[in-house]
């Protein structure tokens, strides 16, 4: 069976209205990233970080997914191989959208995670500092969210993808981040058509055979359609 193993970013996410990490203003322009971005900040304030993330979770819950994200489900539901999502996005537009096997990667806004026994539970709209663990009733809550200097989640598993993979494409990604900045290389070295459909070239771009540039909902879109015609023909997904 093929596989499309597709990576995005927040620049698929950011037509919806949502922030990205580099935007000039919203949340992140207010904030320091040392102080809500790791577990040092955490440590330090734990008020700051969850009101945070309590009102990114807010903005989250406030948008709707795009033309890039219902394309990418279209992609799951139509395609004859497997279709795997890996996401660096925390926000649930994927699936919104309709995608199914999603990956978060870097956690997500509607999990809580207990520092002291690592269960997950949904989070409330509102979390608080020493929110109460439903399982160990330890008051450790905390964001479920990889931050800088953690290790993202699922990696043996998304390396054991992009090792099957056919086409490798990353959408919406600065390709500044590792170890996601990396994904291209290692799908190129296991013999995978590499594509990225971006506003304009990553850092990692030149190491991809293949780029589209311009808004994510209508690159990833006419890509979609072009995966599906050339499937439905007989030939492979990519040219």
């Amino acid at each position: 069976m093929s596989k499309i193993v597709i990576l995005t970013g927040a620049g698929i996410s950011a037509e919806s209205g949502i922030e990205t990490f580099r935007a000039e203003d919203g949340l992140w322009a207010q904030h320091r990233v040392e102080d809500v971005a790791t577990p040092e900040g955490f440590s330090r304030d734990p008020e700051l970080v969850v009101d945070f993330y309590n009102a990114r979770r807010k903005q989250a819950a406030e948008v709707s997914p795009n033309a890039a994200h219902k394309a990418l489900a279209r992609l799951e539901q139509l395609y004859a191989g497997q279709v795997v999502v890996v996401t660096q996005n925390v926000d649930d537009l994927h699936e919104k959208g309709g995608s199914k096997n999603v990956m978060h990667m870097h956690g997500a806004l509607k999990s809580a995670l207990c520092a002291a026994c690592n269960h997950r539970w949904p989070a409330p709209m509102v979390m608080a500092p020493g929110d109460v663990c439903p399982k160990c009733a330890a008051p450790a809550a905390r964001p479920d969210i990889v931050w800088f200097g953690e290790m993202p989640y699922d990696m043996d598993e998304i390396f054991d993808h992009l090792a099957e993979a056919d086409i490798f494409a990353a959408i919406g990604t600065s390709g500044n981040v590792y170890p996601a900045a990396g994904f291209v290389a290692e799908a190129r070295r296991n013999g995978a058509h590499t594509i990225e459909l971006n506003l304009e070239r990553s850092a990692v771009g030149n190491q991809f055979a293949e780029h589209r540039t311009g808004p994510a909902t209508r690159v990833v879109s006419e890509w979609v359609d072009e995966v599906l015609g050339n499937t439905a023909h007989g030939r492979p997904g990519f040219r």
